[in-house]
C-alpha cells in the first residue's frame, strides 16, 4: 500500500493517490498527505485507481478528510474507482457526501 500526494491548480488542488489495500495500515500516511499541505488548498481529489480493496477504516479516513476540507462545504472528489470499490462507496451512501467519478 502506498499513498502519494501531489499539488496542482496553482497549489490549490491536492490529489491523494492510494495504491493497494486502503485499510487501517494507511491511516497515518493518508492523514499526513493532507494535513501537511498549505492552507490555501481548497480542492481535494482522492484517486483510487490503484486501490484493490477498502474497508470501514478507509471510509472513516475519507470522512476525516471531508471534515478537514470543510465538512458540508468541502470540495472532495473520489475518482477512478474500480467496480468493487465503487460498490462499497455506494452501499455506504458516500455518493451523498462526495463527488464520485
Amino acid at each position: 500500500m502506498t499513498v502519494q500526494a501531489s499539488l496542482a491548480g496553482n497549489g490549490r488542488e491536492l490529489t491523494i493517490k492510494v495504491d493497494g489495500r486502503f485499510d487501517f495500515s494507511a491511516h497515518q500516511e493518508f492523514r499526513e498527505a493532507y494535513e501537511n499541505v498549505a492552507s490555501d488548498v481548497n480542492s481535494f481529489v482522492v484517486d483510487l485507481g490503484g486501490t484493490s480493496y477498502l474497508d470501514s477504516s478507509a471510509l472513516g479516513m475519507l470522512l476525516l478528510l471531508r471534515d478537514h476540507a470543510g465538512g458540508d462545504n468541502a470540495d472532495v472528489q473520489i475518482v477512478n474507482c474500480n467496480q468493487d470499490v465503487r460498490k462499497i462507496l455506494t452501499i455506504s451512501n458516500f455518493e451523498q457526501l462526495f463527488k464520485i467519478q
